[in-house]
């Protein structure tokens, strides 16, 4: 038995030793968006941004109202698609608008130089998800107005951001003739699970998805953060628009690999990016380890492509990687055998530093590092639970709907 857990932790430490330098600095706090911005000034293009709000009405006044004062000196417009809300989004809606003293169109062209244009989502057809199905409509609207924009900002209803942050996200783009730009916002962490989880759950998409390696156009690997993407008009059109991507429960992946073009050409491909920001907040709340557990068993299972065989190697690989370093410095410690609790220490050490700008980034205590693998213990069971759904027909739930 100790052999086994020896070579079982000199395995983990194999596999963190090629993580931490190896696995294009996923780790590194290095890919904020105020760090890589040059500042330099631009002549700021045309923008519309496209927002899906399906009960929002609670959010609005404070993230609608951040978005329609941007500092932006381009010309910019906001389309709000209400997704067949039941909590009066579109009226709450106006009345931001309003209070700015905003003009305001229903989903007229007539007064398409409105800043605010409101739409009422047509019923959802067969084959689409919600949220997609109001960014298509959105998306289409302002392609077909008469000065159609030169990027689409594709957002959450519940993001707030600073004044200047439409700015460094087209600057960012011009700068490098990127066709798509994308923030990680950063996630509420307040509550007890939220300063637990939540950033683990940022530290595992990093991992998933490599930030360097994603904004290099000659790497294969594609993402976005479905928060808050700036897409070059052409770039959309390219690929068919929306409806290329129309059944994707993680949606903005797959809208970062289709236009990243890695699926329909060779290196290099499109110029993509993805970081992080301080200067952009989600203002969902996961005040309960429930509401963090049904965020990421919503989709864990599709991330696999539904696959039992991927399942079973996720669910293998999370042992190996976080579990058994602590086991085995509890075993060697319960054995005396000091080989196996020094083997077990080794890993258990890389991950815990892997982890702290992480933490750092949300002013979280560095003790957290250490609970790494009982963060990643309750991911796997997460993921466990989130094949268990699907199989019951429970899968996708968002909002009233089960994809």
């Amino acid at each position: 038995m100790n052999n086994l857990v020896l070579f079982l932790s000199l395995l983990s430490l194999t596999i963190w030793i090629v993580l931490v330098f190896f696995w294009g600095g996923f780790w590194w706090r290095n890919r904020e968006l105020e760090e890589t911005y040059n500042g330099a000034e631009i002549d700021l293009k045309s923008v519309c941004a496209v927002v899906p709000a399906r009960n929002e009405a609670e959010v609005l006044p404070i993230s609608l109202k951040s978005l329609l004062q941007q500092d932006y000196s381009g010309s910019f417009r906001v389309i709000l698609v209400d997704d067949n809300s039941t909590d009066g989004t579109a009226t709450v809606a106006q009345e931001v608008a309003e209070s700015l003293g905003e003009t305001i169109t229903l989903a007229d062209n007539s007064s398409e130089n409105a800043r605010l244009h409101i739409l009422s989502a047509e019923p959802l057809p067969k084959g689409w998800t919600g949220k997609l199905w109001a960014l298509e409509q959105g998306t289409r609207y302002a392609l077909n107005l008469e000065n159609s924009p030169d990027y689409l900002l594709l957002t959450d209803a519940d993001i707030d951001r600073d004044r200047a942050s439409l700015h460094r996200l087209v600057a960012k783009a011009l700068a490098e003739d990127l066709d798509l730009v994308s923030l990680m916002v950063k996630l509420r962490v307040q509550s007890f699970w939220e300063n637990l989880l939540i950033p683990a759950f940022i530290f595992f998409f990093q991992k998933l998805y490599p930030f360097p390696w994603v904004n290099n156009p000659h790497k294969s690997t594609a993402a976005a953060a479905g928060g808050c993407i700036l897409i070059k008009k052409e770039a959309l059109t390219r690929i068919g628009g929306i409806s290329a991507i129309k059944d994707a429960l993680i949606d903005d992946c797959a809208l970062g690999k289709a236009i990243k073009g890695v699926k329909n050409s060779s290196p290099p491909y499109h110029k993509i990016w993805l970081g992080l920001t301080q200067n952009a907040h989600s203002l969902r709340p996961y005040d309960s380890l429930k509401a963090i557990w049904d965020m990421v068993a919503r989709t864990a299972y599709t991330q696999l492509y539904y696959s039992p065989f991927l399942l079973l190697g996720t669910l293998l690989g999370m042992t190996l990687v976080y579990l058994v370093p602590p086991v085995s410095v509890v075993w060697g410690s319960a054995t005396g055998n000091w080989v196996c609790a020094i083997a077990g220490s080794l890993p258990w050490i890389l991950m815990s530093i892997a982890y702290l700008p992480t933490l750092r980034f949300y002013n979280c205590s560095p003790f957290l590092a250490l609970c790494l693998p009982g963060i990643a213990f309750l991911y796997t069971l997460m993921t466990l639970d989130s094949a268990i759904r699907h199989l019951r027909g429970k899968g996708g739930n968002w909002k009233g709907r089960v994809y």
